[in-house]
């Protein structure tokens, strides 16, 4: 029987021909699902790239399952070719990662719109150091034909745009498919997704590791293909951009989270002592509800912008973080304990000011927009101080592991 990794990597035997391992400097990863119509032409111009400069190299062909002939031709053209079952761009690039041989890797395509005879740019980079060689297509030329419009002047650059924000990296073009890494680099980056969002969590880790990231101009070209493409935009797009905003807690909760609360606050504290005119439009204690209710969101938010900050690193998802050290020392569970009760009694407080009133009209009929000026600061100071008291027990207990 043959043993497979958590990848679905069938560990093929090793050839006889194949260098041992300190002997390759530089392995050549290509993900294949059906590229028979430019499969021999990229490896081709990879062996020539690898003999022209006096590299020591290999040439994998991670193979997801093709059927139309590609694993054998590969074998034919002097490529070593192992077999990936688990489905997904990101899983046989890392199961082509985890039989690669070489110090450096080198990933790309094979459907000929990258060039693999042009390669050097990228490996002296990673020789001077660098743990990550993006190319940048938007620097190096995109021929006619070669990439859609919406892909070209909307996915890539939002995309990219989103996360040079979210993540303050460098890389200019985040979904090129064609880099470079060292193979302790990746390694260390743990790389967990197994679709097109591959792309993005390589950059994303390599960035929030602080590894030292390189960019080289790089030519894209039609691609040579006969088939449909597998890329599908709307849906991939998507999963890049989902990827990113769970691994940005900030933006997905912290930021958003914190202008609710700010707005929610600063409403309510106008509309307390009365009711306020906006021109003809008059707002009074139904906007003041809607306050209310943002305050308890935007906390909402916060609350679970440090759960998943604390949990992604616990869970080796996100690399640690100093802040979160800060965070325990500074927020402990008796001072979250102390803020939720203080809020709870004066909800109370308010409660019972309210009832007090009611009392004082022998429990009849109130006036609501009186009443309410009361009753809602009173309810929302009851919620607030209990989620402060659960939160606080809830990020304690996800600090455990960390203390």
């Amino acid at each position: 029987m043959i043993p497979q990794t958590d990848f679905g990597l069938k560990a093929a035997p090793h050839e006889a021909s194949l260098p041992g391992n300190g002997a390759v400097e530089l392995s050549l990863v290509m993900p294949c699902l059906n590229e028979a119509a430019t499969l021999k032409t990229c490896i081709e111009k990879a062996q020539r790239c690898l003999r022209e400069n006096n590299i020591a190299g290999e040439i994998i062909i991670a193979d997801n399952g093709s059927t139309d002939g590609s694993p054998a031709l590969a074998k034919r053209a002097g490529a070593r070719v192992v077999p990936v079952t688990r489905k997904g761009y990101g899983s046989a690039l890392l199961g082509g990662i985890a039989a690669a041989h070489g110090q450096f890797i080198i990933m790309g395509d094979a459907d000929d719109s990258y060039d693999f005879s042009s390669l050097m740019p990228f490996l002296a980079r990673l020789r001077e150091g660098a743990d990550l060689v993006m190319g940048n297509r938007f620097r190096g030329g995109i021929k006619p034909g070669a990439m859609p419009f919406l892909h070209k002047y909307l996915g890539n650059p939002v995309l990219t745009g989103i996360g040079r924000l979210f993540f303050n990296s460098p890389v200019g073009d985040f979904h090129c498919g064609l880099r470079g890494f060292k193979k302790a680099a990746v390694e260390k980056m743990d790389l967990r997704t197994t679709g097109m969002e591959f792309a993005s969590e390589m950059v994303v880790k390599a960035t929030l590791l602080k590894m030292r990231i390189a960019e080289v101009p790089t030519t894209l070209s039609p691609d040579g293909r006969n088939r449909p493409p597998h890329l599908r935009s709307w849906r991939d797009g998507w999963r890049h951009l989902r990827f990113m905003l769970l691994y940005s807690p900030r933006w997905l909760f912290l930021y958003p989270g914190a202008v609710l609360m700010l707005a929610g606050i600063v409403l309510g504290l106008w509309l307390f002592p009365g009711p306020r005119a906006i021109g003809n439009v008059m707002l009074d204690v139904h906007t003041l509800l809607y306050a209310a209710l943002a305050v308890l969101l935007g906390f909402q938010a916060i609350a679970f912008a440090a759960f998943t900050k604390v949990f992604a690193a616990n869970s080796g998802l996100l690399p640690e973080a100093p802040r979160l050290e800060k965070l325990f020392h500074l927020i402990t569970l008796e001072k979250g304990l102390l803020a939720g009760t203080a809020l709870v009694l004066l909800g109370l407080g308010g409660t019972g000011y309210a009832l007090s009133d009611w009392g004082a009209k022998a429990f009849g009929a109130l006036e609501p927009t009186q009443t309410l000026r009361i009753v809602i600061p009173s309810v929302l100071s009851l919620a607030l101080g209990s989620q402060i008291i659960l939160a606080s027990f809830f990020l304690s207990v996800l600090g455990l592991r960390r203390r």
